[in-house]
């Protein structure tokens, strides 16, 4: 068993789910399958239950899932010990963090990191906010630039790096949308309305429809700032995101901010990592910086 197959099954044995697992460790169904095929042959025992409904861990997956978590912890000190050694830090930095923190946050980092760390590779991997801290939780991620949480878990810290507002945003183009926003007083209740999935921003425009008494009507739920201004710029409906989102969007001529009589709360965008990480050489490099930013 090797290092990758370990961290593919332990990631399996957790989520239970092969697409899931596929997709987040960025292997094919068929490939993810040979690599667990080939560990219950080596063990001579069957590690999963499967059907067409479900997947759960046999006795013996259960076994050496606790095996194979102590073993890769084994491994990651290992290489932290040799890194210790090391006169310059080496290895691989998985960072996790939207598109729009990709080019208007992480860029002044990395600069920084590589001069510090030369020999280091980093590993950006894009998706929503309200992933960040499951990444991390999941070890898909070292650490992630994402919005601090309505619950930040205990074992993890958290740094602000920026304070981002929040804006209400309509089309530009002539829409229904338009025509109702047009209208005095407007009727909240009718305007389309497009909600974040989950995470900050939807706690936000929760916060806002309850305060103002709104019974929204709801053409879509989406993951993704960067998805939900683009269905605004269509003429879809209204929603809510974050200012550098919008900075950034190229669709960004064909929307227009709101300025309702309401105060959004603004993001606290930092960067988090676990407790138990936070010494290891390649990590504490960035934190510092961080810390120093």
């Amino acid at each position: 068993m090797d290092v990758r197959s370990a961290q593919l099954f332990l990631h399996l044995a957790t989520s239970l789910n092969f697409a899931k697992t596929s997709d987040q460790m960025f292997v094919s169904r068929f490939t993810l399958t040979r690599v667990i095929q080939r560990l219950e042959q080596e063990l001579n025992t069957s590690l999963f239950e499967r059907d067409k409904r479900s997947v759960r861990l046999t006795s013996a997956g259960e076994r050496v899932q606790r095996f194979v978590r102590l073993w890769l912890d084994e491994w990651h000190q290992l290489q932290l010990d040799l890194q210790l050694t090391s006169a310059e830090l080496s290895g691989t930095l998985r960072i996790f963090c939207t598109v729009t923190a990709s080019y208007s946050h992480l860029p002044a980092l990395l600069d920084k990191f590589r001069l510090q760390c030369p020999k280091a590779e980093v590993q950006l991997t894009t998706g929503d906010a309200s992933a960040a801290i499951e990444r991390i939780r999941a070890d898909e991620a070292d650490v992630a630039i994402a919005a601090y949480p309505e619950q930040l878990p205990a074992n993890m810290f958290f740094e602000n790096i920026s304070t981002v507002p929040v804006r209400l945003i309509a089309p530009v183009i002539p829409c229904r949308v338009n025509d109702l926003l047009a209208q005095q007083p407007i009727n909240w209740n009718e305007v389309p309305m497009i909600l974040p999935e989950h995470g900050p921003a939807r706690s936000r425009f929760d916060k806002w429809l309850a305060d103002k008494a709104i019974t929204p009507a709801v053409v879509a739920k989406v993951d993704g700032h960067e998805a939900m201004v683009s269905m605004v710029a269509l003429g879809s409906g209204i929603t809510i995101v974050p200012e550098p989102v919008l900075q950034h969007s190229p669709v960004r001529e064909r929307v227009r901010i709101l300025e309702p009589e309401y105060q959004y709360k603004p993001f606290e965008l930092g960067v988090c990592m676990l407790h138990k990480r936070r010494q290891e050489p390649l990590l504490q490099a960035f934190w510092q910086l961080v810390l120093k930013n």
